[in-house]
């Protein structure tokens, strides 16, 4: 049998693992390429075009793909004869495929934004940022145990993606690694990671231009010319009064112009944010054929308002959804879809129906990667990511958007059932870690075979506890970082730099690109847009980590398990109030 070699990115090692084989006893990950056959059923959004909907139907899956989508009634698939059916008593949507967020920060707790802001620019320069936010994390991602290795990257890996899962997330951006010796790679784990997918149908998304500080539009277009996949790139983050047209945030949409009927876009370029842009913005969007990706939480606790996804909607720009992160966003996608919802009914007068909203993460997502017909569809032929919510009678779109995270009775990717309740996990993937979810029992199944081994070892329960302690005592962390380190035999440091030592390549404390558009000269060699990020200059001249620091409590899971999170939003003075209220209601 022939071996493969494997990568791991946090450790820098290489080794040979023989193909797997089909798992026959408890806890054994199972290879999803010689997954077991099998049959779920339920009631079937398939959020194929026509928005089909089988109400007593049943999914069936072999080797992480589907095979069919058909009722109850009718056979099985010939290569399914004689499988047993497991009911999953709800019903079953395709997997949540978020396109913006920037994973690392998840362990951190909701901010209170102290006001209202008009350009990222402000809220990344306010004195709180750096103890709540950039200073916690960079912390996190430096601190070297006395072993040399970075203890608390796995537990961050392991967390986040965990919160993803519980979500209902199969697919999302990545967490972003660096080395010491340049090299930048993604952490390749249980969740999909649309930037390195490693897998030929789904083609991977860029989320950084190789020269950040390109000189002109022209320059920036002959990037994006080389890709034609997706391009997720933040675009106007803040928001442009229309009685200022040409604020800070818009800027950076305008510099892409490059002539009356030419500009830096084409059809690969998913805008980020957009909240910056006017309507007769989204008419140069559609034009070219790009996309956007709504943000609207996150938006709104910083800005007081959000991309104009009705201009969006009448140009026919497709829309896809993110929650962010957690300082300033919804815990996980499930979150940010109600606030869609709400923003919709409350604001936009219901502009949007309930599926059109669900499509954004699902369908439309998978549009805008390129992965139509792959991913964020119930249909044959593509790969079983499936998301399965209590019930199965109503409305099956409110269905999604009413469900809590309680709700949510199983999460499979790629064939594998990952999270749900004990009744199906028992049955689909048992020897799974018993977790509380609400005080209600569930189980992730976190066992794979191609996992980086430093996380690998990482239960759920030990990345909660390793991080819950390191953000109580994040001063003493960041003491420990500040120390000087001694000096080493030439030979010696050579020896050390020749192997990858990894940390996170934060995008508060890189300047490595990650998921911005390039600061381009609009009027003039001296009038650049965006912002110009130099944190680790501007920290030499800041005080101390250790002495500005306090203890952070871990952000929770989820809002089932996070009691003061609804509070605190209620608290945020830049969010309308019926979307704060109906948060609330949609939660209780």
């Amino acid at each position: 049998m022939k071996t493969k070699r494997t990568w791991y990115p946090l450790t820098g090692t290489v080794s040979d693992a023989k193909p797997a084989k089909l798992a026959a006893k408890k806890g054994v990950p199972v290879d999803p390429l010689t997954g077991p056959k099998l049959a779920l059923a339920g009631r079937v959004v398939t959020m194929d075009k026509a928005y089909k909907v089988v109400n007593d139907g049943v999914v069936y899956i072999d080797k992480g793909t589907i095979v069919a989508v058909k009722k109850r009634s009718e056979s099985a698939p010939a290569s399914h004869a004689g499988i047993t059916v497991v009911d999953t008593g709800g019903t079953l949507f395709p997997g949540l495929i978020e396109l913006h967020n920037h994973l690392s920060y998840n362990a951190l707790p909701l901010w209170a934004v102290p006001k209202k802001f008009t350009e990222r620019g402000q809220w990344s320069d306010h004195a709180d940022y750096r103890p709540l936010v950039s200073g916690p994390m960079s912390t996190l991602g430096d601190y070297k145990d006395a072993n040399g290795k970075f203890p608390m990257l796995p537990a961050i890996t392991r967390y986040v993606e965990c919160k993803c899962l519980l979500g209902g997330v199969t697919t999302t951006q990545g967490i972003m690694l660096s080395s010491n010796n340049g090299i930048q790679r993604y952490y390749i784990g249980i969740v999909r990671n649309v930037e390195r997918t490693d897998d030929a149908a789904l083609p991977e998304a860029g989320a950084m231009i190789a020269d950040v500080e390109a000189k002109n539009a022209k320059e920036f277009l002959l990037k994006l010319q080389k890709e034609q996949s997706c391009y997720l790139l933040h675009l106007s983050e803040g928001y442009t009064d229309p009685a200022a047209p040409e604020s800070a945030a818009r800027k950076h949409f305008l510099a892409l112009k490059i002539a009356p009927d030419q500009w830096a876009l084409t059809p690969s370029f998913a805008g980020i944010h957009s909240a910056g842009l006017l309507p007769e913005d989204f008419k140069v969007l559609a034009a070219n054929k790009c996309s956007i990706v709504w943000s609207p939480l996150s938006n709104l606790l910083l800005y007081g308002g959000t991309a104009r996804v009705e201009a969006a909607k009448k140009e026919g720009v497709t829309i896809g959804l993110g929650s962010d992160w957690s300082p300033t966003g919804s815990k996980n996608l499930l979150g940010e879809l109600k606030v869609a919802w709400l923003y919709n009914k409350h604001v936009l007068n219901g502009l949007f129906k309930e599926k059109e909203i669900v499509a954004m993460a699902t369908r439309n997502a998978a549009d805008i990667l390129k992965w139509t017909d792959r991913l964020g569809v119930l249909k044959a032929g593509a790969l079983a990511d499936l998301l399965v919510v209590k019930g199965d009678t109503g409305d099956p779109y409110k269905a999604l958007l009413n469900a809590k995270e309680t709700d949510i009775q199983l999460v499979m990717v790629n064939g594998i059932a990952r999270y749900g309740i004990p009744a199906l996990m028992q049955q689909l993937s048992p020897g799974g870690e018993k977790i509380k979810v609400g005080g209600q029992a569930r189980e992730v199944f976190l066992e794979q075979e191609t996992a980086d081994p430093d996380v690998k070892k990482v239960s759920l329960k030990k990345a909660t506890d390793d991080l819950r302690t390191a953000l109580k005592d994040i001063a003493k962390l960041a003491k420990a970082n500040e120390k000087p380190k001694p000096a080493m035999a030439p030979k010696m440091a050579a020896a050390v730099q020749a192997q990858p030592a990894w940390t996170l390549a934060l995008n508060e404390t890189c300047n490595c690109g990650v998921e911005f558009a390039p600061r381009l000269p609009l009027n003039g060699p001296g009038d650049f847009t965006g912002v110009r990020r130099s944190p680790r200059v501007l920290a030499k001249k800041s005080p101390p980590l250790s002495t500005i620091l306090k203890p952070i409590v871990l952000d929770a899971l989820t809002v089932a398990d996070d009691p003061s999170w609804l509070q605190r939003i209620e608290q945020q003075p830049n969010v309308p109030s019926k979307v704060r209220d109906g948060l609330r209601a949609l939660y209780s």
